[in-house]
């Protein structure tokens, strides 16, 4: 399935960088994102078609520590097989260092940070008829990645970012899981679709995650820092979907936005889907 197709989906996701040119030039040269706009201090980076991230340059803020509550990592869905045996062979041809590697039954993802440390994911998704499910559950799995297999399905080579890669989901450090799940549940809209090893999956629509949250380095931490990483999760929700939010969570909807946060204080913005995302 496409994320559209889904009532809630990710728009784009904003960090707050150091090295405002460095990140940026990472972002397009590895990633073969394009610059759609730039203001002072702001650069906007997707495809032809859509924003997905948002860089604010923030030369004196603090490193996020460790085990501070926060992004673990922004997944870039690109839309095939082939693109992503397209972008393997141009990361090992540009020497670009990956993190790791995992077939997780739904998909095929390749893990690396940018210059920052920002965790990043580029995976493609399996067809949805060869999802399996474990009762009402998803199963994701974490088994070794095929990749002499997914090199063979480069058909040709990367030119950047293909039309239809979108953020498929976006992966937070946590504190507690429990609050976690009820904030993304109850309050965003999202389904519980699968929880395992100190992690939890919440998607909308059927998809098999829009959000992952773990407290794998977090557990027990406090609202997230004002430093540099993570500024803020951008979704963006169908008419119905939205006017529900709006309507339960009053004292956040500014017009055409909802404003919340997370019990770690993680803003998260929702707007309409046709308002998705910055120019």
């Amino acid at each position: 399935m496409a994320t559209s197709d889904a009532p809630i989906e990710i728009s784009h996701v904003t960090l707050r960088v150091r090295d405002l040119e460095a990140v940026s030039d990472f972002y397009q040269g590895a990633l073969g994102l394009v610059e759609r706009q730039r203001d002072a201090g702001t650069v906007h980076l997707g495809t032809a078609d859509q924003t997905l991230l948002v860089l604010n340059h923030a030369p004196g803020a603090a490193p996020r520590g460790r085990r501070d509550a926060g992004l673990f990592h922004t997944a870039f869905l690109l839309p095939s097989r082939a693109d992503l045996g397209a972008w393997l062979t141009h990361a090992n041809a540009r020497g670009i260092a990956l993190e790791g590697a995992a077939d997780h039954a739904v998909s095929e993802a390749l893990y690396l940070s940018d210059p920052e440390g920002n965790g990043i994911e580029v995976y493609r998704d399996r067809p949805r008829d060869a999802w399996q499910t474990e009762g009402d559950a998803i199963h994701l799995d974490n088994t070794r990645l095929d990749v002499p297999g997914l090199l063979g399905e480069a058909r040709a080579p990367w030119t950047g970012a293909p039309a239809g890669t979108v953020v498929g989901h976006v992966h937070l450090s946590i504190g507690d899981i429990a609050a976690a799940e009820a904030f993304w549940r109850d309050t965003v809209g999202l389904t519980l679709t699968m929880r395992f090893d100190g992690a939890s999956f919440l998607g909308a629509g059927g998809y098999h995650h829009h959000v992952g949250v773990n407290v794998w380095r977090a557990k027990g931490a406090g609202p997230m820092p004002r430093g540099l990483g993570l500024a803020s999760v951008h979704l963006a929700a169908d008419a119905a979907a939205f006017a529900r939010i709006a309507a339960e969570q009053p004292a956040s909807a500014e017009g055409e936005r909802v404003r919340l946060a997370d019990p770690w204080q993680i803003p998260v913005e929702i707007v309409p889907q046709t308002v998705a995302a910055p120019a």
